[in-house]
């Protein structure tokens, strides 16, 4: 895969979505390190701006740390984050982290307009009022998507509607405040500069803005990140993010699937699900069924509430069958669907080993991509 210049114009896109539930003083960065701390392993770009747009001068895979389903302590994944910065070959010590699905939460909900840190403050609070759900011990950011005014505007105007009483739409994002405490401590151990944690839910929207900016502003667009035991489905509407569903297949699911059919070990199924993923078929079909019926209701529902269709499908993430994967969610969704390149728009300035190693990697880093959005 060849070096290619970004055509992205910075001032072009403004719009990515920033939930931070940490977040120091706003500043640019003219480079910086997003990690996608992934359930399975931990993704990780360095980018560095260039002109008008950015550099990928390293990425690196390695696997998470910790076993099991318990998060990693803060000293454990403290001395994790050593070992990503060292491998990227980092100058920098600017970090953003990405969290999963599942250890994170990402709603939409109808809200009073007033300004963010009330918010935050409203939903600490009373988070069962907006999210159907009493979340104690949370930290809570919000992305303002739309203001929904009162019929009169001239009322507004002359004072006789409260701002509060207004209602405008908003993208919570939610994390257990100890958890967020865990990140902190992380990365101050590992002798980092943390200046942002953001739900990964949103990274594969942000990626695109940065990747294919025209279909982000103008298509309905429906991406579909596939992840190790969950795939998050997200529907973009010109730029907005008007869907987003968790469902609880992944790669895990795929393999552990395959192994029983086969009756074969886990290490000898991930091998046929890498490398001959025709061989098994029928089976692989049946095992995303439920990823493909998901996103089918979930194009049904926007098509039903806006009258319009979904365009086409995107598919990244960590299925190393992904092109088999897009194929068969094309047949269940009966819409165009491929893998796509997060980095389309980047310059490289990536070590010969990594160039040999970047094209059956490249879809796994749309999460960490999207993650530096925010801060770029």
């Amino acid at each position: 895969m060849s070096h290619r210049r970004t055509g992205r114009v910075l001032d072009k896109a403004v719009n990515n979505m920033e939930l931070p539930f940490l977040k120091k003083k706003a500043r640019k960065s003219d480079h910086l390190i997003a990690i996608d701390l992934g359930s399975r392993a931990t993704k990780a770009v360095y980018l560095q701006r260039r002109g008008d747009g950015f550099d990928l001068a390293a990425y690196t895979i390695l696997d998470a740390p910790g076993v099991g389903e318990r998060a990693p302590s803060a000293e454990l994944l403290g001395e994790h984050l050593k070992q990503v910065h060292q491998a990227l070959g980092a100058s920098t010590k600017q970090i953003i982290l990405a969290v999963g699905v599942q250890e994170c939460l990402l709603r939409h909900a109808e809200m009073p307009m007033i300004p963010i840190p009330e918010l935050r403050t409203m939903l600490k609070f009373g988070s069962r009022n907006y999210l159907q759900e009493e979340l104690q011990n949370y930290a809570f950011d919000c992305h303002l998507q739309a203001i929904q005014a009162p019929p009169n505007g001239a009322e507004v105007a002359k004072g006789k509607v409260n701002a509060a009483a207004m209602k405008q739409r908003v993208l919570v994002g939610g994390i257990k405040q100890q958890r967020l405490n865990d990140l902190t401590e992380a990365a101050k151990l590992a002798g980092l500069t943390l200046e942002a944690v953001v739900p990964g839910h949103i990274g594969p929207a942000n990626a695109l803005e940065l990747a294919e900016n025209e279909a982000f502003a103008n298509e309905v667009v429906a991406i579909v990140e596939v992840g190790f035991k969950n795939s998050c489905i997200s529907i973009l509407n010109c730029g907005e993010l008007v869907l987003n569903r968790v469902v609880s297949v992944g790669g895990d699911k795929l393999t552990n699937g395959l192994a029983e059919t086969l009756s074969i070990s886990y290490e000898e199924a991930e091998g046929i699900k890498i490398g001959m993923p025709h061989e098994v078929q029928s089976t692989l079909e049946t095992l995303l069924l439920p990823l493909g019926r998901e996103l089918r209701a979930s194009a049904d529902f926007f098509e039903h509430q806006n009258e319009k269709p979904v365009a086409r499908v995107l598919v990244s993430g960590g299925c190393a069958c992904s092109e088999f994967l897009a194929q068969t969610l094309q047949n269940e969704l009966m819409a165009p669907c491929s893998t796509w390149d997060p980095t389309k728009t980047f310059g490289r300035s990536l070590s010969a080993e990594q160039m040999a190693q970047f094209e059956p990697n490249v879809a796994r880093l749309s999460v960490a991509i999207g993650a530096a959005a925010t801060a770029f």
